[in-house]
């Protein structure tokens, strides 16, 4: 899969759309399982955007816990803010959340 970049102006309206969300994925203490990434990757596949909450984690462990899911699920995180993270990943036929 090719990189994923996004414009300044294209991730602040898909965290405007982030807010709307409720978190749909919740990463315990223990941190992510296989069962976390197989559901990150099919919640992407049928939504594109999707808000991750973390539990028990500190700041660095968070940034670097972002950086392995969006990694490991070819999606971009698009905003983290406390325990809350958004990634994004465009569909077959590109993004049906952003505008031109």
């Amino acid at each position: 899969m090719t990189a994923i970049s996004l414009t300044g102006a294209q991730k602040v309206q898909l965290r405007g759309l982030g807010q709307k969300l409720s978190d749909s994925l919740r990463i315990g203490r223990h941190g992510p399982t296989p069962t976390l990434f197989s559901e990150l990757n099919r919640q992407l596949a049928i939504r594109e955007l999707v808000k991750l909450r973390f539990e028990g984690t500190d700041r660095e462990a968070r940034a670097a816990l972002c950086d392995r899911l969006a990694a490991e699920t070819s999606c971009l995180c698009v905003g983290a803010v406390g325990h809350t993270a958004l990634f994004w990943r465009p569909g077959p036929e590109g993004s049906k959340l952003l505008t031109a």
